[in-house]
């Protein structure tokens, strides 16, 4: 393997978007439309600009900033200039971002205007006499009207008018060579750095076109992060295909209808919650034309999938992790599954799947490495081994050769396999309940309680229970504008008639809002702290 050399082959698809797309719009941003000609040359202009500020190959560029076009021009020009490409969640708080500017030694930060604050308070804790990136300032008008100060070596518009358009772009000695770099959401532990190779970020690409059957000129409205896993490698996949990206700086649902009407929106990506947000909105009138929503990140209850098509979505289903660059599994539909009632649809469609043809094997396995059986209720680890695995983690040899082991990569997470051999999540290894010898997924329980008509969010985790050992506790959050609020009890007892008694949550903590990562996962391990810190309970049979 050692022995290829890189080619057109495993190269960008923007120069062929250029070609064949050259006056279809590229990119939309309220007032402002580009096309891909236009794209191209300041991606291009980009790239030289960055090589003449010294950035070379293998350096890693930064980025702090939200859905705005400039994030998106940034997926092909820090690799057009050979260097690594990091996006940071604009959502942590200075020390972390400050942890990862230095873990990941970050030579250049362009920083969108709205987090300048923020990233200049994480590099006020850098050590003394410690090695500081520079700094490039996006500035937004409809924000604020902002210049760069003394902390800022230039604005990101000033560094692309100084680039040559005809700048011969740095192609990688090796389709092996590292092009990202993403930390993981932290949902579970602190975030670790994964790095992707170019072979691996072109085969999840092309992989994840095929599988969700995106054709030509699709209108892509941005509603899933970009910093998130580079939004599942779609940046460089609706580049393949010559789509529109429709920037949105915020997610909103009333703005989100706004746009899928005025630009004719055909495709657009998030996790659950971003279902929720669109189902529970005012706004949530049917859609004049279906809209193809494909959703993962986290195991999507069945009541939300159902409501977000009654609405006029069509969702696909997948999942995917941090290091694996996009969705490898996915739930490929069958067609003898519309004549089913849309309630048994839903529930079949928050499966997650079988293997995308870009994975060569996933399988759910036992403590001694063995598969489980498929029959829907043995339990094991999710494994998998395909193209599009990561390269292993940034500086963190022990954490690699924990999860990339005998020829499979160990997600962490727990599934079962069905007897038509489609995977299901039941919980990450960390959420499993363990109540009396029994083991309980709060995924389930969490399922059952979004169908209670009070119910905005639910999050299930382990409380201390003197006799139990553990019980479910969950913590709710309602939805706005209610005649009646449920009260505890009757939480509990909609769960009793819903649910095998030992999976009842014995506690329920209502909230105004469930912590989250910036992708909509619910960071459970804050609440599982908070339940860990509660008297345990004294319950009996």
């Amino acid at each position: 393997m050692e022995q290829l050399k890189p080619s057109a082959a495993n190269s960008f698809p923007l120069d062929r978007a250029a070609t064949v797309y050259g006056d279809t719009p590229s990119v939309i941003y309220n007032q402002t439309t580009f096309t891909w000609s236009h794209t191209r040359r300041r991606c291009l202009q980009l790239a030289s600009a960055l090589t003449s500020l010294g950035i070379r190959r293998g350096h890693v560029v930064s980025v702090v900033a939200p859905n705005i076009p400039a994030m998106y021009e940034l997926h092909f020009a820090v690799p057009f200039a050979g260097a690594v490409l990091n996006n940071i969640n604009t959502r942590l708080d200075a020390r972390t971002v400050s942890v990862i500017l230095r873990h990941a030694s970050s030579t250049l930060v362009f920083v969108d205007c709205a987090s300048r604050d923020l990233v200049l308070q994480a590099l006020s804790l850098f050590p003394e006499n410690s090695q500081r990136p520079i700094l490039i300032l996006i500035t937004d008008d409809t924000v604020e009207k902002t210049s760069p100060s003394v902390d800022f070596m230039d604005t990101y518009e000033g560094l692309v008018s100084k680039g040559d358009p005809s700048f011969e772009w740095v192609r990688p000695n090796n389709e092996w060579d590292p092009m990202i770099l993403n930390y993981t959401s932290g949902t579970t532990s602190s975030p670790k750095g994964v790095v992707h190779c170019h072979r691996g970020i072109f085969i999840v690409t092309l992989d994840s076109l095929i599988d969700w059957a995106v054709p030509k000129n699709p209108i892509f409205l941005w509603t899933l992060p970009l910093f998130h896993a580079n939004g599942w490698s779609f940046p460089w996949g609706i580049a393949a295909v010559g789509g529109t990206n429709i920037c949105v700086r915020k997610f909103d649902a009333e703005i989100v209808y706004s746009l899928i009407k005025r630009h004719h929106v055909t495709h657009m990506c998030g996790a659950p919650v971003v279902l929720n947000m669109l189902t529970n909105s005012p706004d949530n009138k049917p859609l004049e034309n279906p809209v193809q929503i494909l959703t993962a990140g986290s195991p999507p209850p069945a009541p939300v999938l159902f409501r977000t098509e009654a609405l006029g979505f069509v969702v696909s289903h997948g999942y995917g992790l941090t290091e694996t660059a996009g969705l490898v599994v996915s739930c490929a539909w069958k067609e003898k599954w519309n004549r089913v009632p849309a309630t048994e649809r839903a529930r079949l469609k928050s499966r997650q799947g079988v293997r995308t043809v870009g994975m060569a094997e996933v399988k759910v396995v036992g403590p001694t490495g063995e598969s489980v059986k498929r029959d829907g209720v043995s339990v094991g680890e999710i494994v998998m081994r395909g193209g599009c695995i990561m390269l292993g983690y940034l500086k963190d040899p022990e954490g690699t050769a924990s999860c990339l082991k005998n020829g499979w990569f160990y997600t962490g997470d727990v599934g079962v396999m069905h007897e038509d051999g489609y995977l299901e999540i039941k919980d990450r290894s960390k959420d499993v309940i363990i109540s009396g010898g029994e083991n309980l997924s709060s995924v389930e329980v969490e399922s059952v309680l979004y169908g209670h008509p009070a119910v905005n969010e639910a999050a299930v985790v382990a409380r201390p229970d003197e006799y139990w050992g553990e019980t479910p506790c969950a913590f709710v959050n309602l939805k706005t504008g209610l005649k009646k609020k449920p009260t505890e009890n009757d939480i509990i007892q909609y769960c009793r008639e819903n649910m095998p008694r030992y999976m009842v949550p014995k506690t329920v903590i209502f909230r105004d809002e469930l912590p989250k990562t910036s992708t909509g996962k619910i960071q459970k391990f804050l609440l599982r702290q908070i339940a860990k810190d509660m008297d345990p309970i004294q319950s009996r049979m």
